[in-house]
């Protein structure tokens, strides 16, 4: 690698960095889930530094942002285990799910900002069994629409949509329960969305064992008298073709995005449904949504009637553009930003949430003009920026952190096993004061991102940059099967989990080499959850790593496919094979069955409240490993479940997981 002038030449691994890891859990908020009403702007910020702690945030057109939760109440559903959107929003009420008891409350909102709401919310479901999420508001009958799910002791839960009485709170319903069924039948639902009329239903269901990404499909109902679904029809989806995100336009045609071409595209629900001729508004090789982690993800949104507003992916990279409904025609924002998610219209304007890979995450709004073309700061205006990030300005004051600290991602493409083309983002190691040696190659931590249906973007990523900053190279990997490159690169991973992505993560570190980025002898692999196990199965069945670091992975595919949650109890059907007749196959892929064949250091990281990998998988992986006398370590935290959200908790991973590296390759002064 070529000396950088004026750079000091230091051995990788071992720079002094400026990028702490308290700086990654002060400087890497997240905001989700963004919404209007009226006057007002609502989105979801959460706060490591705040225990882990969801706030609703709400910002009017002449006030600045401010928080409306307050200690302890947090958003967060529990849904399908990964929650998503659970907050709706009319006139001066704020409905949402807490935390800590599942329960939804309502909170009566102040007309004006206040340096935060004083009120106390209170509670509209009794404690007990129920979950919800995907909230919409029902102001004709004066109730709540949602996705409901309710516990079994002993057995999978029951997946439905409920209508949730505002009438005068649970008193006031029959037999004190304010929760009634309005749908049920399928094992998964999820996207309640009204017509403008009220007089319409529309929503997305699937089963077993398809995933939301896989097979869905899209119904309609007309509301009766009571507000109960009459006349349900099934327009559009199947068990090959996954739609998402039904939409209502403002004159009551029905949008959704799907991926019967290949692609993720937006059609508009022909009216003569029995002619099946329904058509996309535009069809691109490009996505415009994502798969269906979350309820309430939102990808498009009307400007107006005759405009769509919308959020779209090639090759990884994501872009704000308009559609016009009539002609098709796409029209791209001019902005700084490849990173969008959460797209909402207000006034006339596209919001969402965006960043790239120096601006952490920020609410933007961008305004439609006509020919000519304007520039970005005529269309661009920051909506809110986290106080994080004013509190990042002054960390980068103290610690003398530059923009020249920061890592830059390279789009890389590789053909892989098969001839597949394979996408990943390439970062070099990047310090504003050290370089790498003439005489040496950088390490490399190779990403295997989670899902494994997720995928790796550009967005501001510190726990990226901890590492660059610090001499390594990292490869963030969008292995087969990963979203945002079409159905059939999403389902290349099917019945080949544990062997494509695997074979992707080798071909990826021969390329890296080829180009004289990274030293092919000191390569490190890791990921978390479904990423996690794509490390325990190259370490086991590869050669490639000579370490690697698992949080919250999968060794054993046997246990996962017994012992997990109902959202994905079916998911390795596809992914490995139905489940106990392809039993052998799960045991020839599970790195637990294998781990003599594994033979370098691994370090663990496991919430001993995790619901989706059982946190015994850590445990036996470790165990298995440390009776061969293989370095390992093996942290855990009590408190924690599926992610890690708690600002100390990061911190104890980070630098653990730095010291174990330095350890392994003799990493001098590591800091």
């Amino acid at each position: 690698m070529a000396y950088e002038q004026n750079k000091l030449s230091r051995p990788c691994g071992s720079w002094p960095s400026p990028i702490s890891a308290e700086l990654v859990t002060r400087a890497a908020p997240a905001l989700n889930f963004v919404s209007a009403d009226d006057d007002s702007l609502y989105w979801v910020e959460s706060r490591p530094w705040d225990g882990g702690r969801n706030v609703i945030m709400r910002k009017t057109s002449n006030d600045d942002a401010y928080d409306l939760l307050a200690n302890p109440f947090s958003h967060q559903s529990r849904v399908h285990e990964y929650g998503g959107c659970a907050y709706a929003v009319h006139r001066d009420q704020l409905y949402f799910v807490n935390a800590q008891d599942q329960r939804i409350y309502a909170l009566t909102m102040p007309m004006l900002n206040s340096n935060g709401c004083t009120q106390t919310p209170r509670p509209l479901t009794p404690e007990g069994t129920w979950r919800f999420a995907d909230l919409i508001v029902d102001p004709a009958r004066r109730r709540l629409i949602a996705v409901g799910e309710r516990t079994r002791e002993g057995n999978e839960p029951e997946n439905m949509l409920v209508a949730i009485s505002l009438q005068t709170g649970m008193d006031g319903a029959p037999n004190g329960d304010p929760v009634k069924v309005l749908i049920d039948g399928a094992d998964f639902f999820a996207y309640p969305r009204l017509s403008p009329d009220g007089r319409s239903l529309c929503w997305i269901q699937w089963h077993h064992p398809q995933m939301p990404w896989d097979g869905t499909e899209l119904w309609q109902a007309k509301l009766g008298n009571g507000g109960m679904p009459e006349e349900s029809l099934r327009v559009a989806g199947g068990s090959a073709e996954a739609i998402m995100q039904p939409q209502w336009s403002p004159n009551g045609d029905l949008f959704y995005v799907s991926d019967r071409s290949n692609w993720w595209n937006i059609y508009r629900l022909d009216s003569d449904q029995s002619q099946q001729k329904t058509q996309p508004v535009l069809a691109m090789s490009a996505e415009f949504a994502g798969p269906l982690w979350q309820l309430g993800a939102c990808y498009f949104d009307f400007i107006d009637a005759q405009t769509i507003g919308c959020l779209w992916t090639e090759a990884g990279i994501w872009q704000a553009a308009t559609i016009d409904i009539a002609s098709g025609q796409l029209t791209n924002f001019i902005s700084p930003y490849n990173s969008f998610h959460s797209a909402c219209c207000w006034r006339g304007q596209l919001i969402c949430i965006a960043a790239n890979a120096y601006s952490g995450q920020r609410l933007i709004a961008l305004q439609p003009l006509p020919e000519p073309r304007a520039t970005d700061s005529e269309t661009l205006q920051t909506v809110y920026s986290p106080r994080c990030d004013e509190d990042h300005q002054t960390d980068m004051v103290k610690t003398s952190l530059t923009p020249a600290d920061l890592s830059s991602p390279q789009s890389l493409l590789f053909k892989s096993a098969d001839g597949t083309l394979v996408q990943g983002f390439y970062y070099p190691p990047t310090n504003a004061v050290y370089t790498v040696p003439e005489n040496e190659s950088a390490p490399l931590i190779l990403i295997c991102h989670g899902g494994p249906t997720s995928a790796s973007g550009t967005a501001y990523n510190l726990k990226i940059q901890y590492w660059t900053s610090r001499g390594f190279g990292v490869f963030d990997l969008n292995y087969r099967g990963s979203s945002g490159f079409g159905r059939d690169f999403r389902q290349a991973l099917q019945q080949r989990w544990g062997l494509a992505d695997v074979e992707d993560t080798g071909y990826a570190v021969r390329h890296l080499a080829a180009q004289g980025l990274i030293d092919p002898l000191r390569c490190i692999i890791r990921g978390s959850s479904a990423g996690g196990y794509t490390v325990l199965a190259a370490l086991t069945f590869s050669d490639t790593f000579k370490a690697g670091a698992s949080l919250y992975g999968i060794g054993d595919l046997e246990i996962l496919a017994t012992d997990t949650h109902k959202f994905e109890s079916r998911y390795l059907n596809n992914l490995v094979g139905p489940y106990p007749e392809a039993r052998e196959r799960y045991r020839m892929r599970s790195p637990m069955h294998h781990a003599d064949r594994l033979d370098c250091p691994v370090i663990f990281f496991q919430g001993l409240q995790d619901r989706v990998v059982p946190p015994n998988q850590a445990q036996l992986m470790a165990d298995a490993l440390r009776s061969k006398g293989i370095r390992v370590e093996h942290v855990t935290f009590p408190e924690e479940g599926h992610g890690f959200r708690q600002a100390a908790n990061i911190i104890v991973v980070l630098e653990t997981e730095l010291a174990f590296y330095a350890e392994v390759f003799d990493l001098k002064s590591a800091t």
